[in-house]
């Protein structure tokens, strides 16, 4: 069901995803808006990265997804895959799989190799790459089929401070660009530089949605607020 583009890009009504006995989300209701940057944040297995499966359109789940119109999404993962074949038709072979005319996927190519500073990679094999140049490859995928929304699952997670740094500048660059996106990390520090909006999940549920100021000020429920503190445990 279409939605229009003021109220809202996707919009989540009472959605639950059950694997087997297992409920990995309850009844979640959320709306993302155009030029948002949301952080999705809570222990490991409260939901997450089934949340950004769900939102991207990649998983069953009850309830209802609602998206506006043709809405463009592109998604990069925590190790993201490549193909044993170079940088440059790594980036060729996702702008076929995306449906770009193929008058325009050379010029898209190059300029996303040169948005992420990967120019003179073009001709290595894309797993030879450091694990900051392959993260700034699948970056690129995203960026050169145009996304409205890009989902990000912990971008950073595996990357030395460096090449973090550099993730979150091309994150803060696509986002001013007037992209939408959803993240999620455990890195409460980044969430508070890169957010404009915060959601705490907890076994599941989503607890808390604030503007990010909100989050790290407000009083919050004590699930979160311990979260917050660093003294929830992490569950398995």
């Amino acid at each position: 069901m279409p939605l229009t583009m003021s109220s809202g890009l996707i919009a989540l009504e009472g959605v639950a995803v059950r694997f087997g006995a297992t409920t990995a989300l309850h009844g979640v209701d959320f709306t993302l808006r155009a030029g948002e940057r949301v952080a999705l944040v809570g222990a490991n297995g409260c939901g997450k990265t089934t949340l950004l499966r769900v939102l991207h359109g990649r998983l069953p789940h009850e309830g209802r997804r609602l998206v506006a119109g043709d809405l463009r999404q592109a998604m990069v993962y925590q190790r993201p895959f490549l193909l044993r074949v170079s940088v440059w038709r790594n980036l060729m072979l996702a702008l076929w799989l995306a449906g770009v005319p193929a008058a325009e996927r050379t010029a898209r190519a190059d300029a996303a190799l040169a948005r992420v500073g990967l120019a003179g990679e073009r001709n290595r094999p894309a797993r030879v790459l450091s694990g900051g140049q392959q993260q700034r490859l699948a970056l690129a995928r995203a960026w050169a089929v145009r996304p409205q929304v890009l989902f990000l699952d912990e971008p950073t997670a595996s990357l030395d401070p460096g090449a973090k740094r550099e993730v979150e500048q091309l994150i803060t660059e696509f986002s001013a660009e007037g992209m939408a996106l959803v993240m999620s990390t455990h890195n409460l520090g980044q969430a508070k530089r890169l957010a404009t909006r915060v959601l705490y999940l907890e076994g599941g549920r989503l607890v808390v949605d604030l503007a990010t100021n909100d989050f790290f000020e407000r009083p919050l429920p004590e699930p979160a607020a311990l979260f917050l503190k660093g003294e929830l445990p992490w569950s398995a």
